[in-house]
């Protein structure tokens, strides 16, 4: 069996509402789109400071791990192992994303959320689905809300 995998999806909205996308082109994948994100992979690294190390890494746009906010927790069961996101709120930018990997993705857009595109990378849904009223979470998948009191 696999070891479980962590990683951290990032949402990074715009001043005007709309949502930072990528056109995930993984090869071997079928092409989704994907907000910013990876696993946690740095030895004693936070979901907040692996959000902020995979959103430079990903698009060039640098934003303080002190800034992230984690949303929830999801776990889902989808590659036949567990694997365990992070959903993490950035806060607003309107800084440009670049293609900084152009193997894993051919390009950033923002998108409103009343209108994002299909079909979603399964870990990317999941985090929307944290961020976003009304967003089901679907069968296999289970949805840990952080509490901030």
């Amino acid at each position: 069996m696999a070891a479980p995998m962590l990683g951290a999806g990032v949402i990074v909205p715009a001043a005007d509402g709309r949502v930072l996308l990528g056109r995930r082109i993984t090869a071997g994948e079928t092409p989704t789109w994907s907000l910013p994100g990876g696993k946690v992979d740095q030895p004693g690294e936070s979901f907040e400071q692996a959000a902020a190390r995979e959103l430079a890494e990903e698009t060039g746009i640098v934003l303080p791990p002190e800034q992230m906010r984690v949303l929830a927790v999801l776990l889902d069961h989808q590659l036949g192992f567990p694997r365990l996101t992070a959903a993490v709120l950035a806060p607003p930018t309107d800084a440009p994303a670049y293609v900084t990997e152009p193997h894993a993705c051919a390009g950033w857009e923002r998108f409103p959320v009343e209108a994002l595109p299909g079909p979603m990378f399964h870990p990317s849904a999941l985090v929307l689905g944290a961020w976003l009223p009304g967003l089901a979470v679907p069968p296999g998948a289970f949805r840990y809300q952080v509490d901030r009191a």
